[in-house]
């Protein structure tokens, strides 16, 4: 009959997505998706099954559906859960949600892999930070609240349930900030402002994942293991090369407004009020000192190579949002005109510029 896959969190777009997508996979028979929450929208050939991990019931499913393959994606950055409440509602569902899945996988015998939705946030940002982490490098300053503290303490759950059963394949996934029709994220929350408040003085380096890879590298970690690929472990994932934020700002045509950090917490507090933006200290010091991590190990062991690059994933999403207060074409004609009233010698015209930058992107990429 093929593998029984449990999917949590299909009440998010990302994890109704990906369950609907795991179902056309070889090999596999049925899907389970399951929320406290309905869907947004129709699951496909998945089955819906209400059921809230943060409560003992979930065992009883694992146990009904005999399921093999547990896919936990109902774990989430942003300050709202589907059906309400705030920050404290969040870390329940992210925190004693997965202590609550991982001992039903536990008692379950059915169960012989599991794959962890994680993010590159449990590295953290810090000053005296590596140029780029790798998955075994440890995090300077660990993040003291928020998203990141739920992400680094769920991976501390899941060894822990590694070591207890050991015949189960764990598989965690460190994405970088997912960014596509289906993402829900404060950073893509940050990039829809029409004015980007920036850190004076910073230009973080940004990596980010498209959404259609973030479906690969999930299809891959819980498919059976092709020859010479090993799906068990931690891997990170993100979209080759980076960019600073200024230059997502100038491809975003948003505007940014140069700030010192205390004024931006203090407005940060009033965006996050009204349901805007959340700058959470995580947050402000990613917009202050930025991450980038290395995914050769992905490429090497998972065998999960991205689709896109992170420039690419920033382009979709720029053109998936709309064009921002000024447009990068009509700004990069501005300056050509300016350029050319200068004396002096000839300027490079803003779009081969950019086209330079591209390529400097892909080779350090």
């Amino acid at each position: 009959m093929g593998k029984v896959v449990l999917v949590t969190g299909v009440a998010r777009p990302l994890g109704a997505r990906f369950a609907r997508r795991v179902r056309r996979e070889p090999g596999v028979g049925r899907v389970v998706g399951v929320d406290a929450h309905p869907p947004p929208g129709p699951l496909g050939d998945a089955e819906f099954v209400r059921a809230d991990i943060r409560q003992p019931a979930i065992g009883k499913v694992l146990a009904e559906h005999a399921v093999d393959t547990v896919v936990h994606m109902d774990l989430h950055g942003t300050g709202l859960t589907p059906g309400g409440g705030g920050r404290g509602a969040v870390k329940e569902t992210n925190v004693i949600g997965t202590m609550q899945l991982l001992g039903a996988c536990q008692k379950a015998p059915s169960v012989s892999r599991l794959v962890i939705k994680s993010t590159t946030s449990v590295y953290g940002s810090a000053p005296r930070d590596p140029a780029v982490f790798d998955e075994a490098t440890p995090a300077r300053s660990l993040p003291g609240g928020g998203f990141a503290k739920d992400a680094v303490e769920v991976e501390g759950y899941v060894r822990g349930f590694a070591r207890r059963r050991p015949d189960v394949a764990v598989t965690v996934l460190r994405f970088a900030h997912i960014l596509g029709p289906a993402a829900e994220s404060p950073l893509a929350a940050y990039f829809s402002l029409p004015v980007l408040p920036t850190v004076l003085g910073y230009d973080p380096r940004l990596q980010f994942v498209h959404d259609d890879d973030v479906m690969e590298a999930l299809c891959l970690a819980a498919a059976e293991p092709r020859a010479g690929f090993l799906n068990a472990g931690t891997f990170n994932i993100a979209g080759g090369g980076v960019l600073p934020l200024s230059q997502c700002a100038r491809r975003l045509g948003r505007p940014t407004v140069p700030t010192l950090l205390p004024a931006i917490r203090w407005g940060g507090g009033a965006l996050r009020a009204v349901g805007l933006a959340d700058f959470s200290p995580e947050q402000l010091r990613l917009l202050t000192h930025g991450r980038v991590v290395a995914t050769g190990h992905a490429r090497e062991v998972l065998g999960f190579t991205p689709g896109r690059t992170t420039a690419q994933t920033l382009e979709a999403f720029a053109r998936y949002r709309g064009p921002g207060v000024l447009p990068p074409a009509k700004l990069a004609q501005a300056v050509d005109r300016f350029a050319r009233l200068l004396p002096g010698k000839p300027v490079p015209s803003a779009q081969a510029a950019g086209a330079g930058y591209e390529k400097e992107v892909r080779r350090d990429g």
